[in-house]
């Protein structure tokens, strides 16, 4: 690791200590222009059928370098919402939300339009867009921390223009730039080996729970054909059921705001749902309220199986999770459905394996419906269809996935936790060298330390619980 600076003094920016002696400090406003965007309306057709200029909303910070839009607007709807277009070497910040969302940014590489919750920060001269981006990544906590309006945490660009902005000679910028996307090379190149063991580790444990849910256990039990083409043949003393004979089927509307009207709850979101096999009391639950109906119908209990239910990607339906216990208190959140199961038909491990195996994926990528974004309707998930054991033979099968997955459980634990600790690392790192609390002029880069921005995709979440509707992106 470099060495620090010979030379510091007391800082007044409140975020750090202390700096080296020859840095500035100014707030952002003076050494950039910062401000938001807008939602182009929904109902004009000639807004955004064949647009051409990118239009960010919330959820891109997650990229750490946007490269493309999910969303392209028309000339005319540029000129007529008064959007302005931010020009590539911008930084877009999160100003809203009480998930990660609020304080992240994330660096353009292209000429965009952003939308009402996200500060677009384009610097002058004198601040390099990539350097202002890692300082704000290391002043996250801060950042988030700066603003809490109404009922929702909020930053707005009065706030974020006066962030206290570290400023070393613009020559020393790069260097740390420089310095930061070398070492990012080496953490993305060990990341993705990381994703794709993971990744082969889950393809070998779906394997064992789709063959489990629809052959069973016994190799020599007599099949059937189960009239369903994608299922093939099943045992002969099997039934095939669709979901709505199994169980009850109920969509969430809980979003993440807070109504002084309504009772506070936990929430279990999407990402909740997305990363995890189960869904406990211990887990770090976002605090939230809902209304007497809301929580009547969506409180999680013994037996529930959830899923996502819309996503960008048609691979991200469907996902399910399991509660193994009553959660007083915890609510379904958005963008999710809740299936009871029929006490004695199913349970609700059986038919969380069953939803999660591969050939149910399948129904699932081919019912959804959508262009931009994905989404499966109650009809398509209560017209899905398992195969369907006797319960005493449900729960050997479930019993047995346990047992066998409970290897590749391990290691993918522990391969997940390896990232977590190398991201962690990263943070430590990004905050020392951007508050200068060591010095990089010296350092030189090495063969292996040249990236473009499409290596350090890796960089960006893999998945995360920001949508438009939750969020606000949408029109106000």
């Amino acid at each position: 690791m470099a060495a620090a600076y010979s030379n510091y003094r007391v800082s007044d920016a409140a975020w750090v200590d202390r700096i080296p002696a020859h840095w500035r400090t100014a707030r952002l406003r003076y050494v950039a222009r910062v401000g938001n965007g807008t939602t182009p309306s929904r109902d004009r057709f000639d807004y955004w059928n064949n647009g051409t200029v990118p239009w960010l909303a919330s959820g891109q910070v997650n990229d750490y370098i946007v490269r493309k839009a999910r969303e392209l607007v028309t000339s005319q709807a540029v000129k007529e919402s008064s959007l302005r277009v931010l020009p590539s070497g911008s930084v877009i910040l999160g100003m809203v939300g009480q998930g990660k969302t609020r304080g992240m940014s994330a660096y353009l590489a292209i000429d965009a339009t952003i939308n009402q919750n996200l500060a677009g920060i384009t610097p002058a001269k004198e601040l390099d867009g990539r350097y202002l981006h890692y300082m704000l990544t290391a002043a996250y906590d801060f950042q988030r921390n700066y603003g809490r309006g109404g009922n929702q945490a909020a930053l707005n660009c009065a706030i974020v223009g006066s962030f206290p902005t570290l400023l070393p000679p613009r020559p020393e910028q790069d260097q740390i730039v420089a310095y930061l996307r070398a070492q990012d090379a080496h953490i993305t190149r060990f990341i993705k080996a990381k994703r794709d063991l993971i990744k082969l580790l889950t393809e070998q444990k779906l394997s064992i729970i789709d063959h489990a849910v629809t052959r069973g256990l016994n190799a020599s039990v007599k099949l059937k054909p189960s009239g369903i083409e994608w299922l093939g043949e099943v045992p002969e003393h099997w039934e095939i059921a669709f979901i709505k004979h199994i169980a009850d089927v109920r969509l969430s509307g809980v979003d993440k705001h807070s109504h002084d009207d309504e009772t506070p709850v936990r929430l279990c979101n999407y990402t909740d749902v997305y990363k995890n096999d189960r869904i406990t009391d211990d887990m770090d639950l976002m605090r939230a309220t809902a209304t007497a109906v809301e929580i009547a119908r969506l409180t999680l209990k013994e037996g529930d199986v959830i899923l996502t239910k819309d996503s960008e990607t048609p691979g991200d339906i469907g996902v399910p999770a399991w509660v193994p216990e009553d959660l007083p208190g915890v609510v379904c959140a958005y963008h999710l459905g809740l299936l009871r199961p029929v006490p004695d038909r199913v349970l609700g491990e059986f038919l969380f394996r069953a939803i999660g195996s591969a050939r149910t994926a399948q129904q699932f990528h081919v019912l959804a419906t959508g262009v931009t974004r994905f989404a499966l309707g109650k009809h398509d998930v209560k017209n899905a269809a398992i195969t369907l054991p006797p319960v005493e033979e449900q729960k050997a099968i479930c019993r047995w996935i346990t047992d066998e997955c409970k290897p590749l459980d391990d290691a993918i634990t522990r391969t997940e936790e390896e990232i977590k600790l190398i991201r962690e690392y990263r943070d430590r790192l990004i905050a020392d060298v951007v508050t200068g609390q060591v010095d990089v002029r010296g350092w030189q880069p090495g063969p292996d330390d040249v990236v473009d921005d499409a290596v350090l995709a890796s960089l960006g979440d893999e998945q995360e619980d920001v949508t438009e509707e939750e969020d606000g992106d949408g029109e106000e």
